[in-house]
């Protein structure tokens, strides 16, 4: 339980909310991974799209959990721009199991079947939808569970989550002009 009490569900929970919502998973279990290195080493050819997720804090205390390709470089503050936030920084783990009821190595979008107050505002990747499966943490680092892109956009607004879909392609983008202008400036 957290600090207000109430319950935070797991994967169990989460794996009946799927049935309910018709969402079909596909499970593979693995020792507990902490970082996108560790899933990367680990997973040999599971297919699909292979998430990183960003548990953030604005400076007017907004939640943000931003769910891109675990490839992506992009600056926060160009992301800041296109979500209308301003000022952000890494949630501490406190917050993050207060309002998704996850601890750090487990973050998913799928946390959000904890969020009944909807405190925490999604943020998706455009091109990583395109691919299925996505591929992500069922509340904990040690399985990783599949589903369709668009299961995921359904499982977020079962939780009562409108994610915001952004052109991390785009970002990516800006990133990589900076780069390059930085080192014809060298």
């Amino acid at each position: 339980m957290n600090d207000a009490g109430r319950h935070m569900k797991g994967e169990d929970d989460l794996l009946v909310h799927f049935r309910a919502h018709g969402i079909a998973w596909t499970r593979h279990t693995h020792p507990p991974l902490f970082t996108v290195e560790e899933s990367v080493a680990l997973r040999g050819d599971l297919p699909g799209a292979h998430c990183k997720n960003m548990f953030l804090k604005d400076k007017k205390a907004q939640l943000w959990l931003v769910t891109c390709f675990e490839h992506r470089k992009i600056r926060i503050r160009d992301l800041e721009r296109q979500i209308g936030a301003q000022k952000c920084s890494f949630g501490k783990p406190e917050a993050l199991w207060k309002a998704l009821g996850l601890r750090p190595g487990a973050v998913s979008p799928f946390g959000l079947i904890n969020d009944t107050d909807h405190t925490v505002r999604l943020v998706l990747d455009r091109q990583m939808l395109e691919l299925s499966p996505f591929n992500a943490h069922p509340l904990h680092n040690e399985a990783t569970l599949a589903i369709e892109g668009v299961d995921l956009l359904r499982f977020a607004e079962t939780t009562g989550h409108e994610p915001l879909v952004v052109d991390f392609d785009a970002l990516e983008a800006l990133q990589a002009a900076r780069e390059a202008e930085a080192g014809a400036q060298a």
